[in-house]
């Protein structure tokens, strides 16, 4: 769109909203929005010309020109992202204020506030105001953006008597452009859906980040949408979630799932945010199977056996219960049982077995130390019991190096050591956990893979620690004996002298040079975690998530309705058992994705199996009743609707392993019910819904596939 163009492009039908008594204020507003837009643009990309073209540097220098690039390169992708349609709408408020809300703040040369960003608390009133609590509003517009260009707007008055003019009135037209875009046809990305974002889930966006929140919601009542605005909102407004600080992760139930909201956040301004599946919190997930016997995965999804891999861990820190004698130049000095117990003492509660064993090798010698008492040159014995290989090899046996896999493995094919690690369990558990190959990993070993790498920890980490302080300890006193000499030099007088500050003096240090561990991303800890489709996680896998966010702050959005192995408990009592005793519950009960013509039909189907399931009123109609009819007329109507609806996104829903036509294509997906969760389609067509199978299970599947659609379903069976 050109400077000169118009932002609005209205259709014909909505002619009396083209008065420029309605929309020149708007136009002008736009034509300084642009300006401003272009504006910023340009310098921004002279100023990251600038620092592409300055010199590297070296050391604390080159890690500051790389973060700016990255500041402005991120500020330019979120620019170039949208050109007018930054702007969500207007508020008006009762002292006369225009107020114009974007994804982001805007100021032209002259200081005067174009875009309000929608985070903060100025822009609150858009979208939180309603008849009952106006929150100091007049009257409110939302506007209706395609290819850029304004094609509906509607506004909403808060106060009676604020629009007297007719042609004012012609623009409360019944929400036309909040209707119109939630029958709008689906694309393969999700699309934020921030103008029209409704006062009960600005509400839950903007609620604090301090402890656990649900958010309960049925099919198509927004959860996702509230979430992902809710990860950006809360990185804008709580400096406690930055990524110097641990920055956020959001969770997904599958790949599919990622790749379909994974616009949102960056259209959002918020480029940090690291999206990923349990799957991806492990190397291992990217290989795992899925577990063969339902049974298994049950034993393994339990709390108890994550217990079992800390006894496990245990088992390698006892100390032996028989003395030895350790041989130096100088004495025999006598090393027994309380003293190996002392030293295993010296690590401490919870460290890492890996990590805490110098710690203990470290007592260990200083107890020796002590024993042959000041006679004996300290430094020297302890020279030489470092090197002793009896002293070595005892304290090996005591306190292995041991390796988080090699101790899972050994629990699913060493009886007696699973016995012993596991008590509770009865032979039969016992055997059903065995396995010929022991590192055969299945997804619900993942979450007792990542307790025992957590408890386990990485003995490179001391390596690299031990690395760091030799490197710092040499570049500092090769730092001093320099700085010694200038001041020297200078007689201890004027700026020189400065160079003995201890701020100074550490910038001198280049610490990019120093030895450092390849950062894992989805190591944590994180500041805040974000977990969709969370009625579906297991106490093992809620596990996975504690232990990488020691604040326990985090966003949980789930349906219980929508769980397929049951959930009839509360979400505070479910939580509860999984580690998270307190926790806030904020409910949706409003579709605005699902017809109520669908609804009519799927929500008799999840409360025969869930009397008390949360099924959500759909606040629109598509006029479409849903279409039954047999599996061979599977191939017409998919080409009948692919060539009637030349965009939009439709799904074939089977249950696994059932024959499949036709095959995926760009505009048509095929799926398990398990895989659509959390997406959403203009058409689904359900293949043998009576065979997703019996009980809560089956009819979850049923509820979940015949919800993904946001216009037409068909039913094919027999």
């Amino acid at each position: 769109m050109t400077a000169s163009s118009p932002a609005f492009a209205l259709p014909e039908n909505l002619h009396a909203k083209s008065a420029p008594a309605l929309i020149a204020d708007d136009e002008r507003h736009f034509a300084a929005i642009d300006g401003t837009l272009r504006r910023t643009v340009a310098e921004l990309s002279d100023q990251l010309a600038a620092e592409l073209r300055a010199p590297g540097g070296h050391g604390q220098k080159a890690l500051d020109r790389d973060t700016e690039v990255r500041r402005l390169s991120a500020r330019l992708r979120a620019l170039g992202r949208f050109g007018l349609d930054v702007c969500l709408g207007r508020m008006v408020t009762t002292t006369a204020e225009t107020v114009y809300i974007g994804r982001f703040g805007l100021t032209d040369a002259d200081g005067r506030k174009l875009l309000v960003d929608w985070r903060s608390p100025a822009a609150e009133p858009f979208f939180g105001a309603t008849l009952g609590d106006p929150m100091g509003l007049v009257s409110r517009r939302r506007y209706r953006w395609t290819g850029g260009r304004i094609t509906d707007y509607w506004d909403e008055v808060f106060a009676p008597d604020a629009l007297d003019d007719a042609t004012e009135r012609a623009a409360l037209d019944d929400q036309s452009a909040f209707i119109a875009s939630l029958g709008a046809s689906r694309s393969p990305r999700m699309r934020d859906m921030l103008a029209t974002i409704q006062a009960d889930q600005d509400a839950i966006i903007r609620d604090g980040s301090r402890g656990a929140l649900v958010v309960d919601g049925g099919p198509g009542t927004g959860k996702t949408v509230v979430a992902l605005h809710r990860a950006a909102y809360l990185l804008y407004s709580d400096p406690r979630l930055s990524q110097g600080h641990g920055g956020v992760l959001f969770v997904g139930p599958s790949p599919a799932y990622l790749s379909y909201v994974s616009d949102v956040l960056p259209s959002l301004g918020e480029e940090g945010v690291q999206l990923c599946t349990l799957r991806d919190l492990l190397p291992e997930g990217a290989t795992a199977g899925a577990e063969p016997d339902e049974a298994v995965a049950r034993l393994k999804a339990s709390a108890a056996m994550v217990t079992a891999v800390e006894r496990a861990v245990r088992y390698h820190e006892v100390p032996p219960s028989r003395g030895m004698v350790v041989e130096t130049e100088w004495a025999d000095l006598p090393l027994a049982p309380e003293d190996w117990a002392d030293a295993f003492d010296a690590a401490g509660a919870g460290a890492p077995h890996d990590e805490a064993r110098d710690e203990v090798w470290e007592e260990l010698l200083t107890i020796l130390v002590a024993k042959a008492g000041d006679a004996v040159p300290a430094a020297a014995l302890r020279r030489q019991l470092t090197r002793n290989d009896g002293l070595r090899a005892a304290f090996t046996r005591a306190w292995p190096l041991l390796d988080p896999a090699g101790v899972l493995g050994d629990l699913f094919s060493v009886p007696a050591y699973l016995r012993a690690c596991a008590p509770w369990l009865t032979e039969d558990e016992v055997q059903a956990l065995q396995r010929a190959e022991p590192r055969a990993w299945t997804v619900s070993d993942l979450p007792l893979l990542d307790a025992a790498r957590q408890r386990i920890g990485d003995p490179a980490a001391n390596r690299v620690r031990r690395e760091r302080e030799a490197v710092l300890a040499f570049e500092r006193e090769g730092r001093n004996r320099v700085v010694d000499d200038l001041i020297a030099a200078d007689d201890g007088e004027g700026l020189v002298t400065m160079l003995k500050v201890e701020d100074a003096q550490r910038s001198l240090i280049d610490e990019a040079a120093l030895p450092s561990l390849d950062p894992d991303l989805l190591a944590g800890p994180f500041a805040h975690i974000v977990v969709d489709e969370a009625q579906e996680l297991t106490d093992a896998e809620w596990g996975m998530l504690l232990r990488r966010c020691p604040s326990r702050s985090f966003t949980i959005v789930g349906d219980r309705a929508q769980a397929r192995h049951g959930f009839a408990s509360s979400w505070a009592e479910r939580l509860a058992a999984a580690g998270l005793p307190e926790v806030r519950v904020s409910t949706l009960t409003v579709n605005y994705r699902t017809p109520e013509e669908i609804m009519a039909e799927a929500a008799p189907v999840i409360r025969a199996a869930i009397p008390d399931a949360n099924v959500p009123t759909s606040v629109r109609s598509s006029g479409l009743p849903v279409v039954r009819g047999r599996r061979d007329e599977l191939d017409g109507i998919v080409a009948a609707w692919l060539s009637a609806n030349p965009a939009g996104i439709g799904a074939l829903i089977a249950a696994e392993g059932a024959p499949r036509r036709p095959s995926p294509s760009d505009r048509l997906r095929v799926l398990t019910p398990a895989q659509s969760k959390g997406l959403e389609f203009d058409l689904v067509v359900l293949l043998d819904p009576d065979g997703f199978g019996d009980g809560i299970e089956g009819a979850v599947d049923r509820y979940v596939a015949m919800t993904r659609s946001t216009r037409e379903l068909v039913v094919l069976g027999g």
